[in-house]
């Protein structure tokens, strides 16, 4: 089923925040004009955790100008809308989830973005722009996706996860959550880090749909990239029967880790006190049980932007995190899916995910 669009999904998290800046600070640009992207500069500075380094133009660090939270909101309050712009609404999508970080405090636009001041002034790029992007509020499109392959990982077509190596990935995720409690501080604020993602083994591939142009979105939408210049893409099959659980917002994520809980508190409890300020008992999903039901799991888009990075309350004390997953991905944790052996060739021209053209 699909939903509506909604407005305060992409206000409650911090990537949707962030989209909602990313997509002002693109309309300005393009008007070359660049006082929201100095004023957010300058107010995100006292934002920003201790030892970063703030670059502006010229390709020289400098002491930018500070500005309070309530002056950058007014000067966001006066940017010009008009139609909304699909491209500008990928290139700031893409740019929020490269700024995704789960392993650290969040950066100074993150924290800018969630103040009440910034929180106001955004609402209405917001209304601005939902209505016009319904498809993040989507179930799987299931004939329209594709795996991404990157040009360090060879061309070959990505092959389904056995449910034994679902197994052994469970095995080495409590070897690691034992060692932890053994070895690590239990101080949250400790200087430690660990495993911080909550998505699949590895191994499971993952699919996801197409943008605007046709093109796969997994080759824009990439958290923790690597600035890869060229990747295969293989459309991907589905069984007719395939059963696809729908992670549409926090509540079906909670649903997930209370059925099928992991318990990780040691070996993310350090990462994820950073990137959230949580202290608690932290689980996931135990994807191997999760695959004796459901085939694959699928992120919404809606639901990444409102949740990824935040603390999702489970019960029982516990709560959860949505990290390392992209918009719009789907993991298949059976041989429900099928690949194209031939893959489509394309290639970013700066390796920054800005452009992909088909070779």
């Amino acid at each position: 089923m699909k939903r509506e669009p909604q407005i305060d999904d992409l206000l409650a998290g911090p990537r949707g925040r962030r989209l909602l800046l990313e997509y002002a600070m693109a309309v300005e640009e393009q008007k070359a004009q660049w006082q929201l992207s100095r004023a957010v500069r300058a107010a995100a500075r006292a934002f920003e955790p201790a030892g970063t380094m703030i670059w502006i133009g010229g390709g020289s660090p400098a002491e930018p100008e500070t500005m309070s939270p309530a002056e950058a909101a007014h000067v966001l309050a006066q940017v010009t809308f008009a139609e909304p712009s699909q491209a500008h609404a990928r290139s700031a999508l893409a740019r929020s989830i490269d700024m995704a970080r789960y392993w650290q405090e969040p950066d100074g636009e993150d924290q800018l973005a969630a103040t009440p001041e910034m929180r106001d002034a955004l609402q209405r790029v917001a209304v601005h722009l939902a209505p016009a992007f319904s498809s993040w509020w989507w179930p799987m499109l299931r004939e329209a996706q594709w795996a991404v392959q990157w040009d360090d990982e060879g061309i070959a077509a990505p092959r389904a996860i056995s449910a034994e190596e679902l197994r052994q990935h469970r095995a080495r995720m409590i070897e690691g959550e034992q060692q932890a409690q053994r070895d690590g501080p239990v101080d949250p604020a400790a200087n430690m880090s660990g495993d911080w993602w909550s998505m699949p083994a590895w191994l499971a591939p993952s699919t996801a749909g197409e943008t605007f142009d046709g093109s796969p979105a997994a080759l824009w939408f990439v958290e923790d990239g690597l600035g890869w210049e060229r990747g295969f893409a293989h459309r991907a099959t589905i069984a007719p029967d395939a059963r696809v659980f729908e992670i549409d917002g926090a509540p079906a994520w909670a649903d997930l880790c209370r059925r099928f809980p992991l318990v990780v508190t040691a070996s993310r409890r350090h990462d994820w006190y950073r990137t959230t300020g949580r202290v608690g008992e932290w689980v996931i999903p135990d994807w191997a049980s999760v695959a004796q039901h459901y085939d694959a799991v699928h992120l919404q888009t809606g639901a990444y932007l409102a949740v990824a990075g935040t603390a999702v309350e489970v019960g029982d004390g516990r709560a959860s995190v949505i990290a390392g997953w992209n918009p719009d991905e789907t993991y298949w944790l059976t041989s429900a899916v099928q690949f194209a052996e031939a893959p489509q060739t394309w290639v970013s021209p700066d390796g920054q995910n800005e452009e992909w053209w088909l070779e």
